[in-house]
Order: C-alpha cells, then structure tokens, then sequence
C-alpha cells in the first residue's frame, strides 16, 4: 500500500488468526480495517503467514473492483436465497499472475455453495468473474471461497502430496492421486516440483484426469 493510512502487520500460523490478532490489538471490527495478505504462510515448510491490516478512512470510497465483486457475489447469494457474510481481501501476486482478490463467504450451512469436489464453488468463481470483468472491462483474478475450504483442501493435498511422494519413494513404484479439478492438480505438481526423488504427471481425460507420481530413476 502507499498511502499514509494507519497500519500494522501481523504474523501468526494462519492468515485469519493474524487478522484476528492484528483486529484485537486495534480493537477494530473487520469492517474498519483493508486487509492485505503479505504471505499465505505454508505449513509444510513452516512459514507464517504475514498481513497488513490498515484503518480506513472515515467515508472513504472503497476499492472499486472490490467493491463491484463483493455487490456482484451478494446478489448471487441473494438469488439463491443464502444468507451469508462476505470477507475480502486482496492477496500475494505470484509469479507470471496478477494478485488476486480474494472473497471468502462465511455463513451457517454453506456446504451447499462448495458442492461435490467443490464443483459447484469452481462454478460459482467461473460465474463472478464474468461478471465483474464484463462490469470493469478488464481481467481480474478473483478467488471465491466458502468458509476457508480451499485453504483447508489445499493444506489436505500438501500433506497428501508429501505422503505419497513418501511412499513411492520407498516403494519404488508409481503412485496415483483420485482424479480431480485443474486447480488441485495444480497444488500436488507445485508441492513436489522440487522434490529431489520424484516427478509428477497428469494423466486422463476430462473429469478422470489425475496426478500420478512417479519415483526418479536412479
């Protein structure tokens, strides 16, 4: 940020336990504050995650591609007659993408937003980002979650990633993960794209398309 605003950066295990924290030692509300995740934190390596919560100014307009995305994804909820709160934030740009603006929809008995797979999450992200970029005319990279699951699978598929690549290391044979989405496959390829004993690969068509992983030959 680089304006001349009130802020503090918090660290914790998690990006929404430094945001509880940074909110208890302001003595804000959510509300009151921007939020911006300086590091995700990773628990295989580690590393904690980093965020920047900065007060707001007293009427000030809100970012508009914030704002535009938030609009946009209540009035689906509406549609769908759920009544829930939403959390944004920008998040940490990556290598080679834009950082990405992240709405996180808190609620009771939401499972019906992430759906098998999180199919119908992955459906409902694909849907908000044609709206808001038809709105804006431009490319926004917006991350829709429910209740922080995609934090929780993707922590899950580290550890798996981990596991397997443990055992087919030990084995010496070629291990496969369940077929699932692009995106999770996405996490087990990063996860062990340094490993010095394995590889990984895709294999499959459409819907059965998975991640295999596969020992390096001595």
């Amino acid at each position: 940020m680089t304006d001349n605003r009130t802020f503090i950066e918090m660290i914790a295990p998690t990006v929404d336990e430094a945001i509880a924290d940074g909110l208890r030692e302001l003595g804000l509300s959510r509300d009151a504050v921007d939020v911006e995740v300086l590091d995700q934190g990773d628990s295989v390596e580690g590393r904690r995650a980093r965020v920047r919560l900065s007060i707001r100014p007293e009427g000030q307009p809100e970012d508009e591609t914030l704002q535009v995305a938030r609009q946009a994804l209540q009035e689906l909820l509406n549609k769908m007659h759920l009544r829930a709160h939403i959390v944004t934030q920008w998040g940490e740009a990556t290598e080679g993408e834009e950082r990405p603006l992240l709405l996180d929809v808190e609620g009771d008995d939401l499972s019906l937003l992430i759906g098998r797979r999180g199919e119908t999450l992955a459906a409902l992200q694909y849907i908000l980002r044609l709206i808001v970029n038809k709105q804006l005319n431009s490319v926004v990279n917006i991350i829709v979650d429910v209740e922080s699951y995609k934090s929780r699978r993707e922590e899950q598929l580290k550890r798996l990633a981990q596991r397997l690549a443990e055992q087919a290391t030990q084995q010496r044979r070629t291990l496969s993960l369940e077929p699932m989405p692009a995106n999770e496959r996405r996490i087990v390829h990063l996860t062990l794209r340094d490993h010095p004993e394995v590889m990984t690969e895709s294999v499959g068509e459409g819907e059965f398309r998975k991640v295999t992983i596969i020992p390096k030959k001595k």
